[in-house]
C-alpha cells in the first residue's frame, strides 16, 4: 500500500480514516490537538507507531497556535497539549515516547517562539522520518526468518495502516515478497473491531499479496493441520523481560503457537520496549467502551444490560515468544538479556 497513513501538510495532520475501511477510503484533516486526541481514541488512526507520530504532530498544532508569543507560552501550550494526548491510549508507549521527545525539544533554548516551532516541527518531521526508516529495517530482518513459500498467520493490523508507511509484522512479508519470495498470510479477523478484517485484508489486496481470512477461533484448526509456518504480531508495548502487550487474542495465539511447534515472532519498532517496565505485569492495559461487544456495525448483538469485560489488549509473556523483531536487530529468546543487548546499539 503506497498510500501514507498520515501525510504533515504544514498547517493539519491529513490521516486515513481507519474506521471506515474497507467500504470507503477517506482522509479526515485535524488542525488542532484536541482533533488528533478525538482521532487516535475513535481509532481513526491506530497502531502504536502511527499514533506516536500522529501525537507528535498534535503536540505541534498547538504549538503553531501559540508561536507568534513568547518561548514560555509557546512551552504552555506544548505542556498542555503533551498531557491531552498521552492520555489519549494509555497502552502504546510510543505514544508516550513521540510526546516527551516533542516537551524535551520544546525545553531547549530559542531566541523566539518562532524559532522554538521550527525546531518542534524539525522533531516531528525526524519522528516520522525514523518511524519510515525503522519499519524498512524491521522487514529486512522479519524477511530473512521467511522461507519462500511460507505462509504466516498474524493478528489485528501490524501493517502500513498501523506505522507512517510500510508495517511491523507485514514489514516482513512486504520485504520477503520485494525479495523474489512468495509468501501466502492467513489473516485473523479480530474480534470485536475486525481490523484483521477490515484493514489488514485490504491492505493486502492493495499489495497483490496472497490473504485468506479466516475467525479467530480457526486458528488452531490451521496450525494443527500444519498450514502456518509461522505467526508474526505486533505490539503496542514490551517489557524489559519481553513480555509484549499486543491486541487481545495475541495470547490465545502465542499459546496455540507452543502447542503445534509453530514459531510465534512480535515485529516492533525499538521505541516500543519500555524498559521501565520490568514485567508484563507492570503494563497498564486499556479497557474500551462495552458497546464494542454488545453491538456489531451498529446493531445491538447482545441483551441489554448484559455484562462485559472489553480490554483492548492482553500481554504474550516472554516464555511463549521466540524472537523480538526490531530496526536494530532480531532479540531472541532468553529475550531480557537479547533486548538489553539491542539496547547499547539503540544508545537508550
Amino acid at each position: 500500500m503506497r498510500l501514507p497513513t498520515l501525510t504533515w501538510t504544514g498547517d493539519a495532520l491529513e490521516l486515513i480514516d481507519q474506521t471506515l475501511l474497507p467500504t470507503e477510503l477517506a482522509v479526515r484533516r485535524c488542525e488542532s490537538a484536541e482533533e488528533v486526541r478525538d482521532a487516535i481514541r475513535r481509532l481513526v488512526v491506530r497502531g502504536a507507531p502511527a499514533i506516536g507520530v500522529a501525537a507528535a504532530y498534535g503536540v505541534l498544532l498547538a504549538a503553531r497556535s501559540g508561536r507568534n508569543g513568547s518561548p514560555a507560552k509557546l512551552r504552555g501550550r506544548v505542556a498542555w497539549a503533551a498531557e491531552l494526548l498521552v492520555a489519549a491510549r494509555p497502552t502504546a508507549v510510543n505514544l508516550a515516547w513521540a510526546v516527551n521527545r516533542m516537551a524535551a525539544a520544546a525545553e531547549e533554548d530559542a531566541a523566539s517562539a518562532e524559532d522554538l516551532y521550527g525546531r518542534l516541527a524539525r522533531e516531528a518531521n525526524a519522528i516520522e522520518r525514523e518511524d519510515r526508516e525503522a519499519n524498512r529495517r524491521i522487514g529486512e530482518y522479519g524477511a530473512a526468518l521467511l522461507e519462500d513459500g511460507a505462509t504466516v498467520l498474524t493478528h489485528c493490523n501490524a501493517g502500513a495502516l498501523a506505522t507512517v508507511d510500510y508495517g511491523t509484522a507485514l514489514g516482513a512479508v512486504y520485504a520477503a515478497t520485494e525479495e523474489g519470495k512468495t509468501i501466502s498470510v492467513y489473516v485473523d479477523e479480530t474480534r470485536p473491531l475486525l481490523q484483521g478484517a477490515r484493514l489488514t485484508a485490504w491492505e493486502l489486496a492493495q499489495a497483490g499479496i496472497s490473504a485468506t481470512l479466516i475467525c479467530d477461533d480457526m486458528a488452531a484448526a490451521v496450525m494443527s493441520r500444519g498450514k502456518v509456518d509461522c505467526v508474526i504480531v505486533g505490539a503496542d508495548r514490551v517489557a524489559a523481560n519481553g513480555d509484549a502487550a499486543n491486541k487481545i487474542g495475541t495470547l490465545n495465539l502465542a499459546l496455540l503457537a507452543r502447542r503445534f511447534l509453530v514459531p510465534f515472532y512480535v515485529a516492533a519498532p525499538f521505541s516500543t520496549v519500555d524498559f521501565a517496565m520490568r514485567s508484563g505485569n507492570d503494563i497498564p492495559l486499556e479497557e474500551r467502551d462495552a458497546e464494542e461487544v454488545t453491538s456489531f456495525a451498529g446493531a445491538r448483538s447482545a441483551p441489554v444490560g448484559v455484562n462485559v469485560f472489553n480490554p483492548a489488549f492482553d500481554v504474550t509473556p516472554a516464555y511463549l515468544i521466540d524472537a523480538v523483531i526490531t530496526e536494530e536487530g532480531v532479540a531472541r529468546a532468553p529475550l531480557e538479556a537479547a533486548l538489553a543487548a539491542l539496547r547499547g546499539d539503540y544508545g537508550r
